[in-house]
């Protein structure tokens, strides 16, 4: 997927040492390489987010607008994703290369966030019939160093974590038309409930075990990889005093990549391994998120002059 060529004897050293769970870069199979995010890089954006993961980065922007809802669904909102790999991330984008990869991650993120499990949809409902927001979740990938889906679904959540929406005040006029008043003022917003928003995780079968967090030299020695996508648990979003009890992590979407077979028996470890692992992953990047919310805060409750 990378872009990674490696000999046959190099494919031969990645597979023995998966087996002993031990990976070229010393890792064990559950493990993943280090991340960087930043939130809040794109001003003219609602909401962003910026993640590195090992060689690998990715820039998400959401933009929100007022949009008309389904029939079918008319008390839910609208979200869209878009995907755009960058012909400098890796030679296989150059040209058309990459837009076979940029379908796919995006017609993934799109089922598992309309998973009924998932993403609340409802919170973005202004007047049930009406009107509805409308988000646009852009993705650019920057540089290309394997496992695009986990760190695409990691920047993803941290940015809608980073939108805000304005306040709106709608009114039923006459003759069905409706009125509303957006507020002019920044910090006049409401922000996204993204506890149970999912994440992707990429479990790659090398031989006869399965990794999470594949480098692009290990997607090349792997016949077929499963991306896992499971919902998010809210207490990772949340204080202390806001607790909700017995919260579990489900399947929101699963797919297959690649020539090669899964048998039932594995399909289930991967499957529960993909969950353990987002588990893990939702928990850190909560923490993350709150953290760096409380700085933010401080700085604001503690700024002066007649700018703050």
């Amino acid at each position: 997927m990378a872009g990674s060529l490696i000999s046959q004897s190099e494919q031969v050293f990645i597979v023995h040492g998966v087996e002993n769970d031990f990976r070229s870069d010393g890792r064990s199979s559950i493990d993943y390489r280090p991340m960087e995010l930043e939130t809040d890089v794109v001003s003219h954006a609602s909401g962003s987010a910026r993640l590195r993961l090992a060689n690998t980065d990715i820039l998400v922007g959401v933009k929100t607008e007022i949009d008309v809802p389904k029939p079918e669904t008319p008390g839910l909102g609208k979200i869209e994703f878009f995907v755009d790999c960058s012909a400098n991330a890796t030679p296989e984008f150059e040209g058309r290369g990459g837009e076979q990869l940029a379908n796919t991650i995006s017609s993934t993120m799109q089922r598992a966030y309309y998973s009924p499990q998932a993403f609340n949809l409802k919170q973005l409902c202004i007047f049930e019939g009406k009107q509805c927001w409308k988000l646009y979740v852009d993705i650019l990938i920057l540089e290309c160093g394997g496992n695009l889906c986990d760190a695409v679904s990691l920047a993803v959540k941290a940015a809608l974590f980073n939108t805000r929406l304005p306040c709106v005040k709608a009114a039923l006029m006459d003759g069905g038309n409706i009125d509303l008043q957006l507020s002019d003022d920044p910090y006049d917003s409401k922000q996204l409930d993204i506890g149970t928003a999912p994440l992707l995780v990429t479990l790659c079968k090398i031989g006869t075990k399965c990794v999470v967090d594949p480098s692009a030299e290990e997607e090349r020695c792997s016949v077929i990889s499963l991306v896992v996508g499971v919902t998010g648990n809210p207490n990772f979003y949340q204080t202390d005093d806001n607790v909700i009890p017995d919260i579990k992590c489900k399947c929101s979407t699963i797919s297959m990549n690649g020539p090669g077979s899964l048998s039932p028996k594995t399909l289930k470890s991967a499957i529960e391994q993909g969950i353990t692992a987002a588990n893990c992953l939702d928990n850190a990047l909560g923490d993350a998120l709150l953290r760096e919310k409380d700085e933010i805060s401080y700085l604001k409750k503690h700024s002066y002059g007649f700018l703050k």
